[in-house]
């Protein structure tokens, strides 16, 4: 269990984030928690609740909203993914998601940075933060690299024979992560084609997707992107995704049908998820992510 000290620390941060969207014309909104069909995901397993799923994430959901015709709307919620534990992870867990027609993942970089330096003086930290014995400058302008200067930088292998060899995920948590968001936190952007979700490809190279995750001190934080709003596509990846998962030995559930036939009124847009409990953790000196939940799975 947290202390009260970062129990209150928690409240106030959230607080905080609320006041910063309602401040700028957003609105908050409520989806449900258990859904027919989640996004099929390779790496993330749904919590099955009866015939249907706890959410993975209120994704779907908050784009067709969006599609719907609010401009700019964010929330607060649980998520929960199977089999997630750890000294960073929970199988349930607190997640900020927002999404803003008419702007790209740039954009979308840009309100991160000035969340948290909102975030920061709102909890009295001025402009940096101390994490694991570092200084995090906030106030500066964040280091934006690609992930394709990162595999030369830092890694022993380029992205195209760490793809080939199934091992991107593995080379970028070993070789890369630990050595992001240090002194100033990193955006690592411009991900590989294969590995863009629902982002859409980057126009005049679509190798690569409009796709940014945030570090801070090694840490993974959020991962934001420019919508894929062409449901042709969306289908494809799905379908891609679904017979990955088979392969695997996973069900891959059914086909949000819903959100496909919402994405043809989508316009433009950029959205992204953040993870509360992991933003306390910084904000709040912990080392890991039971010291700032009032209740660990264990403990119930």
């Amino acid at each position: 269990m947290a202390p009260a000290h970062t129990l209150w620390r928690r409240a106030a941060l959230i607080q905080a984030i609320r006041a910063f969207f309602v401040d700028r014309g957003y609105l908050e909104v409520d989806t449900p928690v258990r859904v027919p069909a989640p996004a099929p995901e390779l790496h993330i397993e749904a919590e099955p609740a009866g015939d249907w799923f706890l959410q993975t994430s209120p994704e779907l959901c908050m784009k067709r909203l969006l599609a719907a015709g609010l401009p700019r709307i964010f929330q607060i919620c649980k998520c929960f993914r199977r089999y997630e534990r750890g000294r960073r992870h929970l199988p349930e867990f607190t997640m900020l998601e927002w999404y803003r027609l008419g702007c790209d993942y740039h954009a979308l970089m840009t309100e991160c940075e000035e969340l948290f330096r909102f975030l920061a003086e709102r909890l009295g930290l001025g402009g940096s933060i101390a994490v694991a014995g570092q200084e995090v400058v906030l106030a500066g302008p964040w280091e934006r690299l690609t992930v394709a200067e990162a595999f030369r930088r830092y890694a022993a292998c380029g992205v195209a024979e760490a793809l080939g060899a199934d091992r991107f995920d593995e080379v970028l948590v070993r070789e890369i992560e630990p050595r992001l968001g240090r002194g100033r936190p990193t955006f690592l952007y411009d991900y590989p084609a294969e590995l863009g979700a629902l982002a859409r490809l980057k126009p005049g190279d679509p190798t690569v997707a409009e796709r940014f995750e945030i570090y801070i001190a090694g840490l993974e934080l959020a991962n934001g992107f420019s919508e894929l709003t062409d449901p042709v596509e969306q289908r494809h990846r799905f379908v891609s995704d679904r017979a990955a998962m088979e392969a695997s030995g996973r069900e891959p559930g059914p086909m949000p049908e819903p959100f496909l036939a919402a994405l043809a009124d989508l316009e433009s847009a950029a959205g992204i998820a953040l993870g509360i409990d992991r933003l306390v953790m910084l904000m709040a000196g912990a080392d890991t992510i039971d010291q700032v939940v009032p209740f660990t799975p264990e403990s119930l």
